[in-house]
């Protein structure tokens, strides 16, 4: 068994990312499980708030720890990253010493309605993960541009999409297996 911990980061209702991240996780191979984590919760970050750890930022470090990799399903806002992913990124990581993301296998997907994709947002993602020494995949990307056709009326992606997506978690999931790992930062 292949336990992700997914991190999408909207938390809008209809969210594109979602609908990614749910595709991936039914495009998986079998012996892969998806276990989202809740970003929506989770308190502002604040060092004044350590001392007395928020239950919503343990139960989000108790996920990462427990999975054998992340993967982040991004948007893009102001070509970076969500505010919300930021803040679970920043919660994950604390208190100083105790990084859950770090060393961790990780990968990165996302979609948007810009015609660039979510490049920006996974570069900025990527310098995070980067920093906290852990092995990012980067054999395959999905920054899907997401037009009416995308997904059918039931959130499935369109067949050239899904191929795209299938190789990725594939590929993915393979790669876990074997990817170095680090001492977190």
């Amino acid at each position: 068994m292949t336990k992700i911990a997914v991190v999408v980061g909207s938390i809008r209702a209809e969210s594109l990312n979602n609908l990614l991240a749910k595709n991936l996780e039914r495009l998986a191979p079998e012996g892969t499980e998806f276990d989202y984590v809740d970003i929506a919760s989770l308190p502002l970050f604040s060092q004044d708030l350590e001392g007395e750890f928020p239950t919503e930022a343990q139960a989000l470090k108790d996920k990462v720890e427990a999975a054998d990799a992340i993967l982040f399903v991004t948007p893009e806002y102001n070509h970076s990253m969500t505010g919300v992913q930021k803040n679970a990124i920043d919660w994950g990581s604390r208190p100083w010493g105790s990084n859950s993301w770090g060393g961790k296998p990780t990968g990165i997907v996302g979609a948007t309605i810009s015609p660039n994709g979510t490049k920006f947002a996974q570069a900025a993602l990527a310098s995070i993960i980067e920093w906290f020494k852990s092995p990012l995949y980067t054999d395959e990307t999905v920054t899907l541009t997401v037009t009416d056709e995308t997904f059918d009326n039931d959130g499935k992606l369109q067949a050239d999409v899904e191929a795209d997506a299938k190789r990725y978690i594939n590929g993915f999931v393979a790669w876990i297996k074997d990817a170095p790992t680090h001492t977190g930062a």
